[in-house]
């Protein structure tokens, strides 16, 4: 009897060990997963850049924003890409919509008009991508880049090509996030979001 009670102890340890292991090691192999692919890029010509939505203060894109739209005015300005899609609806407060920010902001830094297309419902990454999707179909376009900051790409770019987009990395070379104490936050946050996703949540 004592060494049955023992042995069932020592699986109740294992069973407990396992609980709590398994859970930290998805953890930590989904968070290597998200920092090993921020520094992916791709240099090849591309039919269009998709700018996923970011904060709008006063109608004007924030920093971290803003840091999307100049990427993708240079890989337009430098011929990677011919179009510029900018996604992104009207968050709380704001009197116009993500995109439409990101859109003035193009035009006055030179980007013509006809070389922009814009959604205006989108709330969230998956949003941003499925709106995006829908200008690609009606456009005729092809090959996608995806921009956002480093961190975010690892999502984004699944979500991308799990909708039907043959989509490629093209994260910010500058970001907002350039503390350890933001950065960490920001590769916190993208493990939950990108692990809820893989998990269907």
């Amino acid at each position: 009897m004592v060494k049955q009670y023992g042995s069932r102890r020592r699986y109740r340890r294992w069973v407990v060990l396992g609980a709590f292991l398994i859970p930290l090691l998805w953890v930590t192999y989904t968070m290597a997963q998200i920092y090993h692919y921020s520094s992916k890029q791709d240099h090849q010509p591309a039919d269009a850049a998709i700018v996923l939505g970011a904060a709008v203060y006063r109608e004007r894109p924030s920093p971290v924003f803003r840091e999307r739209i100049n990427h993708a005015i240079e890989l337009y300005q430098t011929g990677q890409v011919n179009y510029l899609i900018f996604t992104g609806g009207v968050g709380n407060r704001d009197a116009i919509a993500e995109s439409e920010a990101a859109r003035n902001y193009a035009l006055q830094m030179g980007v013509p008009h006809e070389a922009i297309l814009i959604e205006t419902r989108s709330t969230n990454t998956t949003e941003n991508l499925m709106q995006a999707k829908h200008l690609v179909g009606e456009n005729d376009l092809g090959r996608v880049l995806v921009v956002s900051d480093p961190l975010h790409m690892k999502r984004a770019i699944s979500i991308a090509r799990d909708l039907g987009l043959d989509a490629y990395p093209s994260p910010t070379p500058t970001t907002r996030y350039r503390t350890w104490r933001s950065k960490s936050s920001f590769l916190i946050r993208e493990t939950y979001f990108y692990s809820r996703y893989l998990l269907g949540i």
